[in-house]
């Protein structure tokens, strides 16, 4: 697992743009995002794709694995042509980076891939980093993976433009929030501010990403925050608020499960309680668990506990039984958990 503090070392980042400038324009490059990606994991692949192809390089694939659906605000994004479904991926590329995964398993189908390759590079903000790939650009202090993405895209030469800004930009803004978690520096600030200097319009994302949802998905959304359950006494007394979706709630309503992702949101808000989670229906008795604390847990541990990851603030693991069970879990390892 990567220290807290420990950012890629130069020589990672040496090693990076090496392998890198080393290929020629026509081998195969392979990008891979985690299973059901987020605005981080697909902006700063897709970002990332389009330096390469302002590098020269022809073939630049980038994928995820599971069912190939891309969550609507994000359908817009600069360089979605460059995504394919997992079957369409480079069987054999000479180079494959990874974006925003803390361990293999998140790879799905596509881990031995990762693994086959000549050279595979790791780009990842996640304290839970299993520390895999041959080139590791991880750092648990940096705001989303989108932080890494840049800064290896300026290490190789390649100036940022509005399309390239665009996905560096949506990365940054869905993995701090909108600019309101603790992970958002002065640091974060500047970075912000470099990729509005290309032309992106700042107002117009931010309707796309967060403020434009289906009136399904509203109706959903209310309906599970009505379930939701305080529990004043767990955490040692710092409380815990939870709910939980089912497959037939997507259904009822007719929506997909990306929609379920904005949900942890209005539950962490509960002033009441340290502690939030979303337990989201992904199979027959298999659940999505989405973990938030305001400080005084430290949610990675838990979920990697239960063989998931995240940070100390966000994390999730996938879980089994009925909610229930997954409360009963997370309940009783709150305590050992406390900072």
């Amino acid at each position: 697992m990567t220290q807290p503090g420990s950012g890629p070392a130069a020589g990672q980042w040496d090693a990076a743009v090496a392998a890198i400038r080393a290929l020629g324009g026509t081998d195969e490059i392979q990008l891979i995002c985690h299973v059901n990606p987020d605005g981080d994991a697909l902006g700063s692949m897709l970002g990332f794709a389009l330096a390469l192809r302002r590098l020269g390089f022809t073939r630049v694939r980038a994928t995820f694995p599971g069912a190939f659906l891309i969550p609507g605000p994000y359908t817009e994004l600069p360089g979605i042509d460059l995504l394919v479904p997992e079957e369409d991926a480079f069987p054999a590329p000479a180079l494959v980076l990874v974006f925003d995964v803390a361990s293999e398993s998140r790879l799905g189908g596509l881990a031995a891939r990762a693994v086959a390759a000549p050279v595979g590079i790791v780009l990842d903000h996640h304290a839970s980093n299993t520390g895999f790939g041959t080139i590791r650009l991880v750092d648990p202090q940096a705001a989303a993976t989108s932080v890494l993405a840049e800064e290896l895209t300026r290490r190789l030469g390649v100036p940022l433009d509005r399309e390239i800004a665009e996905c560096f930009y949506v990365a940054l803004a869905t993995d701090t929030g909108s600019f309101t978690f603790d992970m958002t520096t002065v640091a974060v600030h500047e970075l912000a501010a470099r990729l509005i200097a290309t032309g992106i319009r700042p107002g117009d994302i931010s309707r796309r990403i967060f403020d434009t949802r289906a009136f399904g998905a509203m109706k959903l959304v209310g309906e599970v925050l009505g379930r939701a359950v305080l529990e004043p006494s767990a955490a040692g007394g710092l409380g815990l608020v939870w709910t939980y979706a089912t497959l037939a709630d997507l259904e009822r309503h007719g929506q997909p499960p990306y929609v379920l992702d904005t949900l942890i949101g209005p539950v962490r808000s509960v002033a009441e309680a340290d502690v939030s989670m979303v337990v989201k229906q992904v199979g027959a008795g298999e659940w999505s668990v989405s973990l938030r604390s305001k400080g005084a847990v430290d949610v990675s541990r838990l979920a990697v506990s239960q063989g998931g990851g995240g940070h100390r603030l966000a994390a999730g693991f996938t879980g089994f039984g009925e909610p229930s069970d997954v409360v009963d879990i997370v309940r009783r390892l709150l305590g050992e958990f406390l900072n």
